[in-house]
């Protein structure tokens, strides 16, 4: 699926330190996220997911947030980007991907993340 169920998202990237384990590639609007897990806050998808990788690696786990601007589904730019392309998996990926967006309804699930922010500002 190239193009975003919904408006307003871009694709954002964890990029771990040197030596460190932990990229990470989701959407977001800058407020709610989406990834494999579903919708949530992106500041908690950014809490889950660095707070997991510092527990489980050697002290000084670090990270750095990317917009990501290069294309996901051409290899040469993930390859030049350290990342598989989606040929270089045992399955089709994007196969995978388009059934798994295809199951979600995502407006309603990107407004109950939505409303939880609003419970958080309300707070």
């Amino acid at each position: 699926m190239k193009e975003s169920p919904l408006a307003g998202f871009y694709a954002e990237r964890i990029i771990p330190g040197e030596g460190f384990a932990g990229n990470h590639i989701f959407v977001t609007d800058g407020v709610i996220a989406f990834d494999h897990h579903g919708y949530s806050l992106r500041n908690r998808l950014l809490t889950y997911h660095t707070n997991g990788w510092a527990t489980r690696s050697p002290q000084g786990w670090n990270c750095r947030l990317e917009h990501v601007s290069f294309n996901l589904l051409d290899r040469r730019d993930l390859n030049d980007n350290k990342m598989f392309g989606p040929d270089q998996y045992l399955h089709d990926p994007i196969a995978r991907a388009e059934t798994y967006l295809g199951r979600v309804n995502h407006i309603e699930a990107s407004a109950r993340a939505r409303a939880k922010q609003l419970v958080q500002v309300a707070i």
